[in-house]
């Protein structure tokens, strides 16, 4: 027989036992937060001059068809209420991944645009799908109106701006450059001007394009993120520990605004301390 534990032994023994309880706890509750899929809002500030009233944009990127409850009625619930006087979309809401359900992403929109006025810019895989002009006419009936090259007016709260959006670079860099050029050539200098673009690392062009803001997502935050330390591990078209993976770029006379996106569950790898985000900016006059 084994002899009974005596005095100290026995004291060691159930601190050993608390102390890996507390280290599993706390493994486990990091591993939670690293693994959260809750929706998130991230907002920012952008003042201008162009603009006399305060107006509010909500950002939706990468959606990949996602799961957002039942008739997508999170995201929907989300968007409401931050009351935004326009909808923007930046790519990726459509997946080209059968799994992925195209009527999730088409009824988003949808229901968007009984609202608020929406506008989209195609992504890299709408572009895979290999029926980017179907996809487009299919949001196009949605109600969302479908920039590609081209620069429109539109009444946001009290006043008038320009949006522009161009399809992603898969489509072919001459196409790219061309509808850069084009929606670039269409503004006024006058109204404050937003571009929706899908791919955030073409800082040079978005430099020189003369909008006042880009808004742009494609790099899912970075995939993996270190908060504090690490602001995303690998992104698309950026490598490893990506330049423009989330968050806001000074450009010159250009903000940048990168989203982290929308996508969960369509993502082979999981994301990591990355929750996906809505995106909400408002555009103030200076103080």
């Amino acid at each position: 027989m084994r002899p009974e534990p005596q005095g100290k032994d026995k004291g060691m023994k159930k601190r050993t036992k608390k102390l890996l309880l507390a280290g599993g706890v706390a493994a486990g509750a990091l591993l939670c937060a690293a693994l959260d899929s809750r929706l998130a809002i991230r907002a920012y500030v952008v003042e201008s001059e162009k603009v006399e009233a305060p107006l509010r944009l909500a950002v939706l990127t990468d959606l990949h068809a996602c799961r957002y409850g039942k008739n997508q009625a999170q995201l929907l619930a989300a968007v409401a209420a931050q009351r935004p006087d326009l909808v923007l979309m930046c790519g990726d809401i459509v997946d080209d991944e059968p799994r992925m359900e195209e009527w999730r992403a088409l009824l988003t929109i949808k229901k968007l645009a009984e609202r608020w006025p929406v506008y989209y810019a195609s992504g890299n895989h709408e572009y895979r799908t290999g029926r980017l002009a179907e996809i487009k006419k299919l949001v196009e009936a949605c109600g969302a109106v479908v920039l590609d090259g081209n620069c429109v007016r539109a009444a946001a709260g009290r006043q008038m701006v320009q949006i522009g959006g161009i399809d992603d670079p898969e489509t072919g860099e001459e196409n790219w450059q061309d509808q850069l050029a084009a929606a670039s050539a269409a503004l006024d200098g006058t109204h404050f001007s937003i571009l929706l673009t899908h791919r955030p690392e073409r800082v040079d062009d978005y430099a020189a394009s003369g909008f006042d803001l880009v808004l742009a997502g494609h790099a899912h935050g970075g995939q993996w993120r270190l908060p504090g330390l690490v602001n995303g591990v690998l992104a698309p078209d950026q490598g490893l520990f990506p330049e423009y993976a989330g968050g806001r770029y000074v450009l010159g006379n250009t903000t940048l605004i990168v989203s982290r996106g929308l996508a969960r569950e369509s993502t082979r790898i999981p994301r990591l301390f990355n929750r996906p985000e809505l995106v909400v900016v408002d555009v103030k006059p200076p103080k």
